[in-house]
C-alpha cells in the first residue's frame, strides 16, 4: 500500500495522460463541488418569490469583490503549488516546505487587509460596480456576511493545491465535497426555513468554508509524506516570496482582470439594458463557470505533472502532457459549444423562471459562447507557462485577453451599429479567438518545440 501511494506521488513514472487524468478528475469534481457554494445560492435566490430577479442581480453585483478576493488566494496558491511541485521533482524537500509555509503566511496577512478594506468602502464600491438603488440592499446584505468568512475561503483556495501537488487529489476533492454538502444542507434551512434570504445564503457559505478550511489545515499539518506545514517554515523569506509572487501573478491577473471585466460589463449593461441584463450576466457567468470546469480541471491537474517532469528533466513526458491537455480541451469545448447553441434556454431556466429573463438570456448566452473552443487554447497555453515556471509569458497573456481585448470591446461594441447589450456579450468570443490563438501559438513555438 505504501509503494502504491509513493508511485502515485511520483509523476515521472506511468503514462503521462494517466497521471494528468488521475489529478484532473478529482480536481474537476472538487471544483464542481466548490462551485456549488455559489451556484446553489444563486439558484435558490433566483427563485425567491417576488424578489428573485432583483435579489439575484444584487448578489451578482458582489461578484467582482468575491472574484478579487479569490484573486489574492490564487496569487499565492497558483504561484506556490507549481514551485512546490518542481522542488519535489528535484527532491529538494526543504525548499518545498519553505514554499508552502510562506504561502500560508501570505494568505493570512492578506485576508486581514482585504476584509478590513472591503468593510470600510463596501457601499460606494458596490454602487461603482453597477448596483442601483433597487439592488444595493441585497448586495450589501450578502457581502456583509460573506466577508466574515474570507479567511476560510482564502485558505481553501490557496492551500488546497498543495494537497494535490503532494499527490493526493482525492483528499483535495474531499476538501470541497465536505463543505459543499454542508452548504447544500444549510442553504434551504437558512434562506427559507429561517427566512434569512440572501443573508442566509451568505451565512451558509461562510460556515461551509470554515469546515473546509479546517479539513485542509488538518491534512497539511498532520500528513505523513514528510512535507508538512510547520510554524518554523512560515517566516517569510524575500526570495521565496518573490518567486511565488512572480509565478502567481498570472493566476492573480487572470482573476483580477475577470473582476475588471465584470465591473465594466455590469455598468455597461445597466446603462444599456437596466438591472434585468445585469441579472442575465450573473446567470451567464454561472453557466460559464460550470461548463469551463473540465478545462480548468485539466489545466490544474496538468500543472503539477508538467512541473514535476520538468524539474526531473524529462522533457519528452512534458511534451506528452501538453499534447494530451490540448487535444482533450479542444474536443470538450467544441462539444459544449454545440450543446449551448442548441439548448440555451435550458441553462437559463436553472437560475430563473421569469419568461423575459429566459428569452433575453438565451439570446445573450448564444452570443457569449460563440467560438467557445478557442477558450481552451488560452487555458492550455496559460497552464503550460505556469506549470513550467514561465511567469512573464503567463502574465502577458492574462493581461492581453482581458485588459487589452475584452475591456475596450465591452465599452466600444455597444456603441457600434446599435449593438447595445449584444455588444457586451460579443466581446467575449472575439477575445477568445484572438487571445486564445495568440497564447497557444506562442507556447507552441517558443516552448513546446524547444523542449
Amino acid at each position: 500500500m505504501v509503494k502504491e501511494a509513493d508511485s502515485q506521488r511520483d509523476f515521472s513514472v506511468g503514462r503521462v495522460s494517466g497521471n494528468i487524468a488521475a489529478q484532473a478528475v478529482p480536481l474537476t469534481i472538487a471544483q464542481l463541488v466548490q462551485l456549488l457554494y455559489n451556484i446553489v445560492d444563486r439558484i435558490y435566490i433566483g427563485h425567491l418569490p417576488d424578489i428573485g430577479s432583483v435579489a439575484l442581480t444584487g448578489v451578482g453585483i458582489t461578484f467582482p469583490i468575491t472574484t478579487l478576493i479569490l484573486a489574492f488566494a490564487n496569487l499565492f496558491g497558483t504561484g506556490g503549488a507549481p514551485l512546490f511541485s518542481i522542488q519535489r521533482g528535484a527532491r529538494n524537500e526543504q525548499r518545498a516546505r519553505e514554499i508552502m509555509g510562506n504561502v500560508f503566511t501570505m494568505i493570512l496577512g492578506t485576508s486581514v487587509i482585504v476584509v478590513g478594506f472591503c468593510y470600510l468602502v463596501r457601499t460606494p464600491m458596490l454602487y461603482l460596480f453597477g448596483a442601483s438603488d433597487d439592488t444595493i440592499i441585497y448586495a450589501e446584505s450578502y457581502l456583509e456576511i460573506y466577508l466574515m468568512g474570507v479567511i476560510f475561503s482564502m485558505i481553501v483556495t490557496g492551500m488546497n493545491g498543495f494537497i494535490s501537488a503532494l499527490g493526493f487529489p482525492k483528499t483535495a476533492m474531499l476538501t470541497t465535497v465536505i463543505g459543499a454538502v454542508l452548504n447544500l444542507i444549510l442553504d434551504p434551512i437558512l434562506i427559507f426555513g429561517f427566512s434569512m434570504g440572501v443573508r442566509g445564503a451568505a451565512l451558509a457559505t461562510v460556515i461551509s468554508q470554515c469546515v473546509s478550511a479546517i479539513w485542509v489545515m488538518h491534512f497539511l499539518i498532520a500528513n505523513k509524506t514528510g512535507i508538512s506545514l510547520k510554524i518554523r517554515y512560515m517566516k517569510l523569506k524575500a526570495q521565496t516570496v518573490k518567486n511565488v509572487l512572480s509565478l502567481g501573478v498570472s493566476g492573480f491577473m487572470q482573476q483580477a482582470t475577470n473582476c475588471l471585466v465584470q465591473i465594466v460589463c455590469n455598468v455597461t449593461l445597466r446603462n444599456y439594458g437596466g438591472d434585468l441584463y445585469v441579472g442575465i450576466m450573473t446567470i451567464i457567468n454561472s453557466v460559464r463557470e460550470i461548463v469551463s470546469l473540465p478545462i480548468t480541471g485539466i489545466s490544474s491537474g496538468g500543472q503539477p505533472v508538467l512541473g514535476y517532469n520538468y524539474g526531473a528533466k524529462k522533457n519528452d513526458r512534458v511534451k506528452q502532457g501538453i499534447r494530451f491537455m490540448a487535444i482533450t480541451g479542444i474536443v470538450y469545448t467544441a462539444v459544449m459549444w454545440l450543446v449551448i447553441e442548441l439548448f440555451p434556454s435550458a441553462f437559463i431556466r436553472i437560475f430563473s423562471s421569469d419568461a423575459e429573463t429566459i428569452e433575453l438570456g438565451a439570446r445573450a448566452l448564444r452570443i457569449y459562447f460563440m467560438g467557445f473552443v478557442f477558450m481552451s487554447l488560452q487555458f492550455m497555453g496559460q497552464s503550460t507557462f505556469v506549470g513550467l515556471g514561465k511567469s512573464k509569458r503567463a502574465v502577458f497573456f492574462s493581461i492581453l485577453r482581458k485588459v487589452v481585448i475584452v475591456f475596450p470591446l465591452t465599452m466600444l461594441l455597444p456603441m457600434i451599429m446599435g449593438l447595445g447589450t449584444d455588444g457586451v456579450f460579443l466581446a467575449e468570443p472575439i477575445s477568445n479567438l484572438v487571445g486564445g490563438l495568440a497564447c497557444f501559438l506562442t507556447m507552441y513555438f517558443t516552448l513546446y518545440r524547444k523542449l
